[in-house]
C-alpha cells in the first residue's frame, strides 16, 4: 500500500541526510506543520503523484537526480506549489540557476532549522494570502491579463499562465502599482517579506515573469526596467 496514498496535502522534505530530514520535521511539528521526509527524487516522483503538498523543500545535491532540473521538472507538472531549495553553493550563479528553474526560495546550507521553518511559513501566507482590495473579489484587469485574486489564478487572452505563487503575487504587486517606480527593496519587502535579502531574487523573478506576460520579453512594455531604481508596471492601456 502507498504510504501517502492519504495524505492530501503537506510538506515535504527531501533531503537524502536522514538526521537533516528528522531534525527539520520535529521544527516543523512543533510549528504544527504538517511534514513528510523523502530521501531521494524517484520518492518525488512517486508521492507527489499521490498528493498535493503545500510546499517542497528540495536538496539541491540528491543521490540520484540534480535538485536544480528536478525543480524545472516539478515546476511542468506542478506550477503552483512553493518549492524551497536547500543548497551547499553560495556562489550566485547557483543560487541564480535555481531561481531561474523555479523556485520561490533558497536556504544555503549550513542553516539554522528555525531560519527555514520562518522561511517556510512566509512562502505559505504569502500564497495563502489575497492581496488587500476594497473589495477581494473583484479581479485586477490590465488589458488581456486578468488577475483573479480569490483563485489565485491569472489569465492572458484567456490563456491561463503557469505561475509560480511568488511570480502571482509579484504580478498582482505589480498592477495594484501601475505606474510606480519600485525599487529591489521594495519588492523585497512587500512580496517576499524580507527586511533584507539577495536582490538578484528580484531579477530572476521579474525575467521569468517578463517571459509570461510579455508579447517580446526581450522589449518589455509592461514590466519596464527604471534605470537607477529598479522596475515600473506601465498599463497595456497606456503602451498599446
Amino acid at each position: 500500500m502507498d504510504p501517502y496514498a492519504e495524505v492530501v496535502s503537506g510538506i515535504l522534505i527531501v533531503d537524502d541526510d536522514r538526521t537533516v530530514g528528522g531534525i527539520l520535521l520535529s521544527y516543523l511539528e512543533r510549528a504544527q506543520l504538517v511534514g513528510r521526509h523523502l530521501d531521494s527524487a524517484a520518492q518525488l516522483t512517486d508521492v507527489i503523484a499521490a498528493m498535493d503538498p503545500d510546499l517542497i523543500v528540495l536538496d539541491v545535491m540528491l543521490p540520484d537526480a540534480d535538485g536544480v532540473e528536478l525543480c524545472a521538472q516539478v515546476r511542468q507538472t506542478n506550477p503552483g506549489v512553493p518549492i524551497i531549495l536547500l543548497t551547499a553553493k553560495s556562489q550566485e550563479v547557483d543560487r541564480i540557476a535555481g531561481l531561474t528553474a523555479g523556485a520561490d526560495d533558497y536556504v544555503v546550507k549550513p542553516f539554522s532549522p528555525r531560519e527555514l521553518v520562518l522561511r517556510i511559513q512566509s512562502v505559505l501566507r504569502r500564497a495563502a494570502a489575497t492581496p488587500r482590495m476594497n473589495d477581494p473579489g473583484d479581479p485586477l484587469v490590465d488589458g488581456d491579463l486578468v488577475i483573479d485574486l480569490r483563485s489565485r489564478q491569472a489569465r492572458k487572452s484567456d490563456v491561463e499562465l503557469p505561475l509560480t505563487g511568488r511570480e502571482f503575487d509579484l504580478l498582482a504587486y505589480f498592477i495594484k502599482h501601475t505606474g510606480a517606480a519600485l525599487t529591489r527593496d521594495d519588492l523585497l519587502r512587500d512580496v517576499w517579506e524580507w527586511d533584507y535579502g539577495d536582490q538578484s531574487t528580484v531579477t530572476v523573478h521579474v525575467r521569468r515573469l517578463r517571459e509570461k506576460v510579455e508579447h517580446d520579453p526581450a522589449k518589455p512594455s509592461r514590466l519596464v526596467t527604471v534605470w537607477g531604481v529598479g522596475y515600473r508596471w506601465d498599463s497595456a492601456t497606456e503602451v498599446s
